[in-house]
């Protein structure tokens, strides 16, 4: 994308996004040849605190539904998404979307596509999927899917079905379950641990940190060594804002995540988690 083709529609995007001035967005697409991810990236490069940007935030407007198996060995949590807030509050089609939760863990499916080929009281899933968008006149559809198995995993929904949580444990622990699912939903960290970050998202956040700081009118002239060593430092501090076991517990901020694990079993421990939003 040129200059030329950078349109209101664009910077309002942006804006939407991350929360920065129209001008502020304006000069980042410019700057970037309209490229919204490194605008992003610029935006943070002059030192903005923009607004996170998550991949849990798919559709708009649907039902998030999650389940467990009877033994919580196995958890699932999905979108029916819709277009419109109308029709994700309506009582028939959150019923809809729960007899469709009913069929997945009943039947152990595995995907979005194993998803569709369920049978419901006779029908496809897909099948009744296109019912429903006839009847209704919007477009639906299984929009994500996420699965978890564990020696325990706990599910919790939150905000009248506008998001739903998974989370995987070593081992049976219903209220760390249930307090670490809710921590999740609050708090929205990326992973785990820092082992569990994506390298190219520990890369991009060194860059911007690096950039930031070499950018300070007092370092200059500094060595790279120090200024590589402040980057550590700035990168530890978004990993524990960021990851689930340096958070602080929502519960009691005297005391991490991990912490507050091990104070109900030494050996307890989060496997994986998933968060899956609408918005």
């Amino acid at each position: 994308m040129s200059t030329a083709t950078i349109t209101a529609q664009d910077i309002n995007k942006l804006r939407q996004a991350t929360g920065a001035g129209m001008m502020d967005c304006r000069k980042a697409l410019t700057e970037t040849n309209g490229d919204f991810e490194a605008a992003i990236d610029w935006l943070r490069k002059q030192g903005q605190k923009v607004a996170a940007k998550r991949s849990d935030r798919e559709a708009k407007e649907g039902v998030v539904v999650a389940r467990t198996t009877f033994d919580n060995k196995t958890g699932i949590v999905f979108t029916i998404s819709c277009e419109t807030d109308f029709v994700s509050k309506n009582a028939d089609f959150v019923a809809f979307a729960n007899s469709i939760a009913d069929a997945a863990i009943g039947n152990n499916v595995k995907s979005a596509e194993e998803l569709n080929e369920v049978s419901v009281d006779g029908s496809k899933v897909s099948d009744l999927i296109n019912d429903k968008l006839a009847s209704i006149g919007e477009k639906i559809g299984v929009s994500r899917f996420e699965r978890i198995d564990a020696p325990y995993v706990a599910s919790y929904i939150h905000g009248a079905n506008r998001m739903g949580v998974l989370v995987g444990l070593n081992k049976v622990a219903v209220e760390a379950g249930k307090d670490v699912a809710m921590q999740i939903a609050a708090m929205n960290p990326l992973a785990v641990d820092p082992t569990a970050v994506p390298t190219e998202t520990v890369a991009r956040e060194r860059a911007i940190v690096t950039e930031q700081i070499a950018a300070d009118p007092k370092m200059a002239g500094k060595p790279a060594e120090m200024i590589s060593k402040i980057a550590d430092g700035k990168l530890n501090a978004f990993f524990k804002e960021n990851t689930l076991a340096a958070q602080l517990f929502v519960k009691d901020s005297s005391k991490t995540v991990g912490d507050y694990l091990k104070s109900i079993d030494s050996e307890l421990k989060v496997l994986e988690f998933k968060r899956v939003a609408l918005g």
